[in-house]
């Protein structure tokens, strides 16, 4: 398993759903740039509850940081090229409302 840690934008609106033993989940799409200036989808999915909740907050166009375990994968458009794909299972979500309501709780910036 590899750890991962994604940064990038939104693309829709996270969906929730519920598995076959009403098990509730998330799913999102993040749009993240690699090194070379190429944006990579990376499909996005959140089983604990602080992840959804975190998830389901933000809109489209919103930056967010997900980590969890990631699993590269390749598709084909519809030209027939391949194109690198993501898929992560979200263990934690970081967004700028997060940043911004502990910066309130803690009255500022947090020392270094």
């Amino acid at each position: 398993m590899i750890e991962g840690l994604v940064t990038g934008t939104l693309i829709g609106h996270a969906e929730e759903r519920q598995g076959k033993h009403d098990s509730a989940f998330v799913l999102v799409k993040v749009k993240a740039q690699s090194g070379e200036g190429e944006s990579l989808i990376v499909n996005v999915i959140a089983f604990a509850a602080e992840a959804r909740v975190a998830l389901l907050a933000l809109d489209e166009g919103d930056t967010v940081a997900v980590s969890g375990a990631l699993t590269p994968k390749v598709w084909t458009d519809k030209q027939g090229n391949t194109r690198p794909a993501l898929d992560l299972v979200a263990s934690q979500v970081l967004s700028v409302y997060h940043v911004d309501r502990k910066r309130a709780v803690t009255g500022g910036n947090s020392p270094p």
